[in-house]
Parts: structure tokens; C-alpha cells; sequence
């Protein structure tokens, strides 16, 4: 590949505070072929209407009714000119080099690959996260991040997002389908990507709470590799890669959620979350273990 187009999409709904953070982010990559989309989701707030109507033309923004985030993404897929594209929510942002060194680690990667960075938490998280890519994991954590750098077609082929996934996760689901798919992660070892932890976020605000939930919705709709003869050949295969955890552990949390009725287990995820690896990492940074990430300098396109 030569200099390939990259899209960077953002989804808005009403959420214009820290997007002049993230668009400078990206007006400084140190890569430049890199096209803007911003998908307003029928946003009502004056001041995001305000904001995104102040943008020059080196942002396309398209606008549409409300339907939910992963219908924004899709919309942001489908506009894209780029051969790959990342996307990359309102609050968060890239380190300068960050589309750079995704590339190559894509173009380094052989067939139907696709790239993440590691995380440098903000906000009510701080640190930095090392995630691991592997393939039975993921079945039941999302290690992987929702700003994956992945060719046009990879999208395509899979479907896009679940629409239907308006209460969250539909990352999670949409990273299944990938690897079910055939597609490889590649990750890049430096923390390239800054994901603001908040709780008014979907994450804690919405998916958290309802985890559970949600991943019966996800287990239900793929129960074919959820099946124990399926589960326990995917663990073989992945056996001997890295993982946040022990992977038998993950045997146990699936019968758990089998027995348990599903909202108690939603209680039971957010309690175990205080011990998680997100919440590790900041406690050590907050102790002085970590060297403090600086905020990027506002930068014009």
C-alpha cells in the first residue's frame, strides 16, 4: 500500500465539550493522508449544533435522526472514502503518532488483519492498560478497544454494527464477528489512544450496569461458538496466548451466569469491575507508579 486514505469517524450525540480536543489530535497526526467525518446523531443541544456548524470544510459533517451509536458509526462507515478507518468517540483522542504506527503494524500484519493501540486512561481512570489479543477472551471480556484501525472492507463483510445494541457493547459484538470472521488484531506496544473514563459515560452509566444482560443478548445471537464443544476448541487454540486473566476462570463466570439469575449477575460484574485491570492500573498511577501522560496542545488543521 501507498500513503492509503485513512477516515476517522466520530459519532455525536449532543457532546461537543471535549471534541475540539480530539479533532486536534487528529489535525496533528504526524501522518497526514486522513480524512474527517463527524455523524451528528440528531443532536438538540445548542451548544454541540453551535460547535459543529463553527467547523471548517476540512470536516465533513453529516447529519441524521437519532438512532443510537452504532447506527452513527455505520452511517460514518458508509460515508468514509478511506480504505481503513478508525473511529473514535468525542471525549477521547490519539497521541501524534498514533495512525502512523497503526498503519504500519497493519501493513505488517499480512491478510485480514487490523489494528489497536494500547489505552492511556483519563479522566476518573488514569495509567496505562496493556491489552492482549485472544480470541477465546474475547468471548467474554471486550479487551479489545473500540478504536481499532481496520480496512473498509472488513466492515463490509461483516454486516457493521448491531443496531439494535443502542444500550452498549455493540463494539464488543461487532469485535466478535471480526474474529469469527476470520480477522486477526495486531496491537501496537505503545499507549497510543487517551479513553476518558466517566460516569456519566455509556460504559458505567449504561453497559456496566446491565452487563449481563447484554452479553446474553451477544451470547444468544452467536450460540453456535457459545456451545461447550465450540468453547472448549477455541480454548485449545488459544491456550497459550497472553490473556488478562486465566482463562478457565472464564468456564466458571459462563456457568455462574447460567445459574444466577442475570440481573443478580450484572451486580456481581459490577462489584468484581473494582478489582478489574482498568481499576489496578489507576490505583498504582495514583500511588505514583506511572509516569503522568501529558494533555495534547491544541493544534489546527
Amino acid at each position: 500500500m501507498t500513503d492509503p486514505l485513512v477516515t476517522v469517524i466520530f459519532p455525536c450525540y449532543n457532546a461537543h465539550q471535549y471534541l475540539d480536543v480530539a479533532l486536534d489530535s487528529v489535525f496533528a497526526q504526524t501522518y497526514q493522508k486522513i480524512e474527517i467525518i463527524i455523524v451528528n446523531d440528531g443532536s438538540t443541544d445548542s451548544k454541540t449544533l453551535e460547535f459543529l456548524s463553527s467547523l471548517n470544510s476540512s470536516v465533513n459533517v453529516v447529519h441524521q435522526k437519532n438512532k443510537g451509536l452504532p447506527s452513527a458509526r455505520n452511517r460514518g462507515f458508509t460515508e468514509a472514502q478511506g480504505e481503513f478507518v478508525l473511529p473514535l468517540d468525542c471525549d477521547d483522542w490519539l497521541e501524534p503518532s498514533a495512525i502512523e504506527q497503526l498503519l504500519k503494524a497493519v501493513e505488517g500484519g499480512g491478510e485480514s488483519v487490523f489494528a489497536f493501540p494500547q489505552m492511556i486512561l483519563e479522566d476518573q481512570g488514569a495509567g496505562t492498560t496493556i491489552k492482549h489479543y485472544n480470541g477465546f477472551e474475547q468471548l467474554f471480556l471486550n479487551q479489545l478497544p473500540y478504536c481499532l484501525l481496520l480496512p473498509k472492507n472488513a466492515w463490509e463483510k461483516i454486516g457493521g454494527y448491531d443496531e439494535s445494541m443502542r444500550q452498549g457493547y455493540e463494539d464488543w459484538e461487532f469485535n466478535i464477528r471480526l474474529i469469527t470472521n476470520g480477522w486477526r488484531a495486531v496491537t501496537v506496544s505503545k499507549p497510543l489512544f487517551h479513553y476518558r473514563i466517566a460516569e456519566s459515560g455509556m460504559l458505567l452509566s449504561t453497559s456496566g450496569r446491565q452487563h449481563c444482560e447484554l452479553w446474553k443478548t451477544i451470547r444468544k445471537k452467536h450460540s453456535e461458538i457459545y456451545h461447550f464443544r465450540e468453547l472448549k476448541n477455541t480454548w485449545l487454540e488459544w491456550s497459550k496466548n497472553p490473556s488478562s486473566y486465566p482463562l478457565w476462570f472464564y468456564f466458571i463466570w459462563l456457568l455462574v451466569n447460567s445459574i444466577i439469575p442475570t440481573a443478580w449477575c450484572s451486580k456481581v460484574f459490577s462489584w468484581a469491575r473494582g478489582y478489574s485491570n482498568s481499576r489496578r492500573v489507576t490505583r498504582a498511577y495514583r500511588k505514583g507508579n506511572v509516569k503522568v501522560v501529558e494533555r495534547p496542545s491544541r493544534a489546527q488543521p
